[in-house]
């Protein structure tokens, strides 16, 4: 008795690898009936339970009896069909099938600060927004949290000369998110918006009210990866046809066809596509196989590239000095080594040049350093700030006479290199 008694301690400190998961044949059954029942397609959903049921009476999950391993495995044989098949189990998920689930405390859209991770002006008045989420609202609500929260960070970048919206980890959301947010790039009124075709009828992506002040010749572009999915996909997709985007990156994860959840006891669900996108431009969607860049570029590389190209088209705009002296340290590659660098440290007035850790900084009294990197044999851009830059004078003989300090914006102030 007692060893029974430890051994059942034992498997409960290490849960959930000793639970047993329910039948099975049964726990497959229930998925296929699941799908045959909610797949947007219902000639394709019965085609792929019938198939699924096959494999469960053939034995093929009959060895999985830890629950998480047979959903693992029923997700692995669905996702050829849908990328938005998904099998879950969770410990302890005792809610009626299909009910509410009561979110933990803190969890939530809003925690998350409604999928926005960062909204930036780099050098050269680009914008740069990070979106982790398309956060859904309602838009009977005028005072809609995710909305008022995207509301501001467009108002951020309301002055931004171009902008780059980053979803390479952006897994998708909300299709009202979708709509608004590409509303805010698109002419009022465009055909461009997915229609969402179900069981029930048609649904279209096309935002209940459009963003307010649209910028429809702004320079814009979206970058992506393979971990770019679902809503995210249909905001780059949308976009790229209607040729209001430029995309970067990689190929984006081909999940279309939106859906939900069903639960089905046991700790199971099966997130199940309930509907699947057209375009008007395209009469098609990205299932299966993603949303193709039009730049394609590792996606550890997309920003920077995005970030060039988006310099370059100002620069063709006639943007001014500060997207060109930001494209020119974009695109600087000099390498100057040690020795060459020493030359020009210094003292020069009330500034200090010094060599550190293999580079220049700059110096003026208690103000933190600035880092210098070289762009040409004399010319040099202060690092994260290129509009910026150090020219140094020589004599004739080549040595350093002084250094000069430029802006973008035309100011130059010049500094005599003090003797000795």
């Amino acid at each position: 008795m007692f060893r029974a008694i430890l051994l059942l301690a034992v498997c409960l400190s290490w849960l959930p690898s000793c639970l047993v998961a329910a039948e099975p044949r049964a726990v497959a059954g229930e998925v296929a009936a699941t799908i045959e029942r909610e797949y947007f397609d219902p000639q394709r959903g019965a085609g792929i339970a019938a198939a699924l049921r096959a494999d469960a009476d053939r034995g093929d999950f009959d060895r999985l009896q830890d629950p998480l391993d047979l959903a693992t495995a029923l997700t692995t044989r669905l996702k050829p069909h849908d990328r938005h098949f998904n099998v879950r189990w969770s410990a302890g998920d005792e809610a009626p099938a299909n009910g509410p689930r009561r979110p933990p405390p803190g969890a939530g859209p809003a925690r998350d600060n409604f999928g926005i991770r960062r909204v930036e002006v780099l050098p050269g008045n680009v914008g740069y927004l990070d979106l982790r989420q398309f956060a859904d609202f309602d838009f009977a609500d005028p005072q809609a949290p995710a909305r008022q929260a995207i509301d501001a960070a467009l108002q951020l970048l309301a002055h931004v000369d171009a902008l780059i919206i980053d979803l390479r980890d952006n897994g998708g959301g909300s299709p009202a998110m979708v709509g608004y947010l590409a509303s805010a790039f698109a002419e009022p009124g465009a055909d461009i918006y997915n229609t969402f075709h179900s069981r029930t009828g048609t649904r279209s992506e096309a935002p209940a009210q459009g963003f307010a002040s649209p910028r429809t010749q702004l320079p814009l572009y979206v970058l992506t990866s393979g971990r770019t999915g679902s809503a995210a996909e249909a905001f780059a997709y949308t976009l790229k046809n209607a040729r209001r985007a430029t995309v970067v990156g990689e190929a984006s994860g081909g999940a279309a066809n939106p859906g939900r959840p069903f639960r089905l006891g046991d700790g199971f669900s099966v997130f199940v596509s309930t509907g699947s996108p057209v375009s008007p431009v395209t009469g098609s969607n990205w299932e299966g196989t993603g949303v193709a860049p039009d730049v394609e570029v590792a996606a550890a590389d997309a920003l920077d590239r995005a970030r060039r190209l988006a310099l370059a088209a100002l620069v063709e705009r006639g943007a001014g000095e500060p997207a060109r002296w930001a494209l020119e340290a974009a695109d600087a590659t000099p390498a100057t080594d040690a020795t060459t660098l020493a030359g020009f440290a210094g003292d020069y007035g009330v500034l200090r040049v010094e060599l550190a850790e293999g580079a220049l900084q700059l110096r003026q009294d208690r103000r933190p350093a600035l880092r210098l990197r070289p762009l040409s044999a004399d010319m040099f851009f202060v690092d994260g700030e290129p509009t910026r830059r150090v020219r140094f004078e020589r004599r004739p003989d080549g040595s350093i006479a002084a250094l000069e300090l430029q802006w973008a914006d035309g100011q130059r102030a010049r500094h005599a290199r003090g003797e000795g």
